[in-house]
């Protein structure tokens, strides 16, 4: 064993008698273990989070979206569609309409995203396996159906396939003149509901998703779209796909994956990452000062011990690494302890869910935790760094104190 680091643990494990510098070290290192255990914790809360966003997003959005670069709509006709259909690895074009309605119901009324979506949307089973109630059913023979999230169908108690009491969507007619009525500003149309979906909140309390001609004659749109949504085949590179679609399409339309259809959330929730890992990287700072505090003390305790080491023969390199392995014992044991613990809080919550997040939800009860490899390594560095920042100033003055024999 290395002398330097001998008789480090030497006086780090003292077993005599415990005096106050070894209960000072004691806390520096229990202060560096709730520290890295506590980013680990929060990183992996972050991970979990990212990760349940992700998966919600995926249910509900498509793997790629087709939007005008300028103004809200943009013309569709076979012919553009055409060379689309054709670049390999597409699988499925859906045309959708979507903008804000009014709808009506009994007596209640509420503003809802109408997201109207062409026959073939079925074919991309986004919203399949969050139906909750009724069917995914959007047409059958002439009659149209819509699917609605579960917030609006618990907001106006929609009965399913009630032919009594339909939904009326109200839509401002695209006319410049102001009508006496003020009903008469608007495009009316009703509709039954065939199915109720659950993802989250953002989008049950949002989203109705109607036949493409039902909201082309709600909306007045004639072939225009304000979005095509992309389906890849099973195997297909969708950001392969997304590239040759752009090259296709030109600078007037923007193509857009699952993160780039979120990126101010997704933007928004890495900026809070970084600001509670800064956070708590202070705390990290703090425990390092207490090993800088318990250094400082063990140095002016042990002026006897560094006179016989040099009596002995040792030098000042050798003194000061003395002092940087107790340090480097104080940090390597904090680390390795606040990172087990951190790990094993992790997997503890990711099999048994301790921690709830305080709501029913259909979609995770337990607060969704990943561990990343990576995460260890930062906290890793960073412990380590503020480590050696915080024992080299005591081991140095350690190596010129005066000698006590």
């Amino acid at each position: 064993m290395n002398t330097a680091l001998w008789v480090a643990r030497r006086y780090f494990f003292s077993g005599k008698e415990k005096k106050f510098i070894n209960i000072l070290s004691i806390i520096a290192m229990l202060g560096v273990a709730v520290g890295t255990a506590a980013l680990v914790i929060v990183l992996s809360a972050f991970n979990g989070l990212e990760a349940l966003v992700r998966k919600l997003d995926q249910r509900f959005d498509p793997e790629i979206k087709v939007v005008a670069a300028q103004g809200k709509t943009f013309e569709v006709s076979p012919a553009f569609l055409k060379p689309l259909q054709q670049i390999q690895g597409v699988q499925v074009i859906t045309e959708v309409i979507e903008d804000n309605a009014l709808l009506r119901y009994r007596e209640a009324q509420v503003v809802v995203r109408v997201k109207g979506v062409s026959d073939n949307f079925q074919q991309q089973h986004r919203i399949d396996s969050a139906m909750v109630a009724g069917e995914p059913l959007l047409k059958r023979g002439n009659i149209s159906y819509a699917i609605v999230g579960a917030g609006i169908q618990q907001a106006l108690g929609v009965a399913l396939h009630n032919q009594l009491d339909v939904m009326q969507f109200w839509y401002p007619k695209n006319k410049k003149n102001i009508a006496i009525n003020p009903a008469d500003a608007f495009n009316k149309k009703s509709i039954l509901a065939s199915g109720v979906f659950q993802i989250s909140s953002q989008y049950d309390e949002k989203y109705v998703f109607v036949p493409l001609e039902f909201a082309e004659m709600l909306m007045q749109h004639g072939q225009k779209r304000t979005a095509l949504e992309i389906k890849t085949t099973e195997n297909a590179d969708i950001q392969e796909v997304k590239e040759t679609i752009k090259q296709q399409l030109g600078d007037k339309f923007k193509v857009l994956d699952s993160d780039e259809q979120h990126a101010s959330f997704l933007r928004v929730m890495k900026i809070e990452r970084l600001f509670t890992f800064a956070a708590l990287l202070f705390i990290l700072v703090i425990a390092s000062f207490n090993i800088f505090v318990s250094l400082s003390m063990l140095a002016i305790e042990k002026r006897r011990d560094v006179g016989i080491f040099y009596a002995l023969g040792a030098d000042e390199a050798f003194i000061q690494r003395v002092f940087i392995a107790e340090g480097g014992l104080i940090a390597g044991i904090g680390t390795a302890v606040g990172l087990s613990g951190g790990l094993a809080l992790c997997l503890l919550q990711q099999h048994f869910g301790f921690v709830s997040m305080g709501m029913t939800s259909a979609v995770v009860e337990a607060y969704p935790v990943q561990v990343h490899w990576v995460d260890f390594v930062v906290t890793g560095l960073c412990v380590i760094l503020f480590t050696i920042a915080a024992t080299y100033s005591p081991a140095k003055r350690a190596a010129h104190a005066k000698i006590i024999l």
